[in-house]
């Protein structure tokens, strides 16, 4: 495979880099003069931060962004794309995360640029009028602002750290922290504001995470390709398979997100926000299509692809200069959320609850349908590709998962999710789904045993492949600490006292982002609950089935105090939430809270019983291993062992008495 004819000059990068940042601010342009997000001049005595800055705003976004996507795809060719021996850096990927520095720090720099234009705008002064004290309110004052200067603090420590970082664990978790500091800056803009808050947020989140990948991983291997190395190769092959789901990624967030935006199909066509959304669906799919031409012109052994790379790169930053555009444009479906309690829910309040409601209902938010969603999808790509292996997987474990992620969907998505934001009785059978059921049937789907057989391996020896680096963290010091016996239940159990006897309860129920952690809690903590006790994956400490059984029976009791006290309790817990919602039924708030107690006193049981006969059948398993096991070894051995055993009894019963004492 030829990746390029020669490779490109440090001036050529230059003109390279400036040329797309060119094209993608272009791009931004005429989507702020296509949706109306443009500065225009205002009234005389309305406070005006000036045109300079209504333009500086916006290029200090896509600045922001560009350097992130950067970024992210340094990290990504080092960590993953590009073939390492061991577990430190070589060659290439060096150079990959010295260049990622300088993104961070070009990304401190913007984000601080960000802070202060958003400073002037939110204020209305120029920037020759803003004052040290605005800027510190804007701090205190907006989540936004927050936000940036969190921003800045990352950038400036990436900037300093990956200068002397050769580890790939460490790039790894970078890469990770860096992913995850696309989510504050999500519920700062539309994602804010309009109902459905939470399922914009993360529907945005994960669209600038996929965005990232796709375009920083591109971006990346166009540089490798300039540079004239010969693990292109590998890095290609790598980076398809993840373009793919990136891709997909992509365009699945994009529409949920709009959806939300628009409110209906007749402003897709009828609004300016609506007309943006139009080009990028049609730049998205001309990408795919560009994408994979590409993918099969190299498979066939064609060459140049730094040239087709550069053309594709144009396309996307094109992309990314309207998203820009896109986020400063009005939304079709504005400020719908006219009551604090619909502001609490991010929508109307729900009808009376009734059986069919409580188990058909359906408003899917962000943290369960991403859950569920990706979920299903990774294990489904699991499953294919075992298949095309020709290796079977058992079916009960398929169904159990399908089982676990069919209850998440309900407890988050489905009628149980709806009422667990208004009703406190629905919000405790919600956690209990999420932490005492479904995690029993997702640990009993196997998904690491699954990820291990089917996660690439090795490129060459010694790699720290992505299957390699699951399998060192499972066997990790803190891998090995989670899975104490102890930690699992000290978790499960004193979260709940923590949580709900404490201010942390209405401080969390009082956001989205609260609501959806504590979905994500309950999950994680229920799931590393279960894996401990009657997981199938492979562990760092493997306890028998006796230790299993008695660890449960000793936890579970405390669940049940927490049940009572929850009863017998007379305050009532987030009663200013609930008395801001006003809901008109069920008015009696002491009298749901102790139903919600009730509920889960009574209903504690069942995962017991589950669990209990789910320990039962690995009892029997382990035994019949353990028989096949003694069989195998005697037919190595004719019964060896059996013969010494065998003569080991015949000596007691012979002289046994010999060794009386009393004899």
């Amino acid at each position: 495979m030829t990746v390029t004819d020669r490779p490109v000059s440090g001036s050529q990068a230059v003109r390279l880099l400036l040329g797309s940042f060119l094209v993608s601010a272009s791009a931004m342009a005429f989507g702020l003069v296509l949706g109306g997000g443009a500065p225009e001049p205002v009234p005389e005595g309305i406070p005006d931060a000036g045109a300079f800055v209504g333009w500086a705003l916006p290029l200090s976004r896509l600045l922001l962004d560009t350097s992130l996507v950067t970024l992210i795809g340094c990290l990504l060719a080092a960590a993953f794309l590009l073939p390492n021996r061991g577990k430190a850096l070589e060659g290439l990927s060096v150079d990959a995360v010295r260049l990622g520095s300088w993104a961070a720090l070009v990304w401190a720099v913007s984000a601080l640029g960000l802070y202060v234009f958003t400073a002037s705008s939110i204020f209305g002064r120029p920037l020759s009028d803003l004052s040290g004290a605005l800027l510190w309110q804007l701090l205190l004052d907006t989540g936004l602002g927050q936000a940036l200067l969190l921003h800045v603090v990352l950038g400036l420590t990436a900037f300093v750290l990956l200068r002397w970082t050769l580890s790939v664990q460490v790039v790894v978790m970078w890469l990770g922290i860096v992913c995850a500091a696309l989510l504050p800056l999500t519920f700062s803009g539309h994602s804010a504001s309009g109902g459905s808050h939470d399922l914009a947020g993360v529907s945005l989140t994960l669209h600038l995470v996929g965005v990232s990948l796709w375009v920083g991983g591109l971006g990346a291997l166009g540089w490798v390709a300039w540079r004239g190395s010969k693990r292109f190769e590998p890095a290609f092959v790598r980076f398809s398979h993840l373009a793919l789901w990136a891709y997909v990624l992509v365009g699945a967030s994009g529409v949920v997100n709009a959806v939300v935006r628009l409110g209906s199909w007749s402003e897709l066509f009828g609004s300016d926000y609506g007309r943006i959304v139009l080009v990028k669906l049609a730049a998205l799919v001309a990408l795919g299509g560009f994408g994979q031409v590409q993918r099969r012109r190299l498979q066939r052994g064609g060459s140049g692809f730094g040239r087709a790379a550069m053309l594709e790169l144009l396309l996307m930053v094109g992309v990314i200069g309207l998203s820009v555009a896109l986020g400063r444009t009005p939304t079709p479906v504005g400020d719908v959320l006219d009551t604090p309690a619909e502001d609490l829910l991010g929508g109307p309040l729900p009808p009376a609850p009734t059986v069919l409601r409580l188990l058909w209902g359906w408003s899917p938010t962000g943290v369960g349908l991403a859950v569920v969603v990706l979920g299903t999808a990774l294990y489904l790509r699991g499953l294919w590709t075992l298949r095309r292996r020709g290796v079977t997987w058992p079916v009960g474990r398929t169904i159990s998962w399908v089982v676990g992620m069919l209850i998440v969907a309900w407890a988050t998505c489905g009628g149980l999710g709806v009422y667990s934001h208004v009703m406190f009785s629905a919000h405790m059978v919600s956690h209990m789904m999420l932490s005492m059921v479904a995690p029993i049937f997702l640990v009993l789907g196997a998904p690491m045993t699954l990820a291990l057989r089917t996660l690439p391996g090795p490129r060459q020896p010694g790699e720290r492949s992505p299957r390699a680096m699951l399998t060192a963290f499972l066997h990790s010091r803190f891998a090995r600490f989670m899975t104490f016996p102890l930690v699992g239940p000290l978790l499960f159990v004193g979260s709940l006292y923590g949580l709900y006897f404490s201010p942390a309860f209405e401080f969390l129920m009082s956001s989205h982002w609260g609501h959806g952690a504590m979905e994500l809690h309950f999950l994680l903590v229920g799931t590393l609950f279960y894996y401990v006790i009657i997981g199938v994956d492979p562990a760092p400490r493997a306890l028998p089935p006796i230790a299993r059984f008695g660890l449960l029976l000793v936890t579970l009791p405390f669940h049940a105090f927490f049940a009572i006290s929850i009863m017998s309790s007379n305050r009532v817990f987030a009663s200013d939430y609930w008395t801001t919602i006003n809901r008109p039924y069920s008015t009696n708030l002491l009298d749901d809270q102790y139903l919600g107690g009730s509920i889960a006193w009574a209903l504690g049981e069942i995962p017991l019983l589950v669990v209990m006969i789910a320990l039962l059948v690995q009892w029997i398993r382990s035994d019949q291993r353990e028989a096949r096991r003694i069989d195998r070894q005697a037919d190595r051995d004719d019964g060896a062992a059996l013969e010494a055993y065998n003569a080991r009894l015949q000596e007691l019963a012979t002289h046994g008495k010999r060794r009386d004492p009393d004899a």
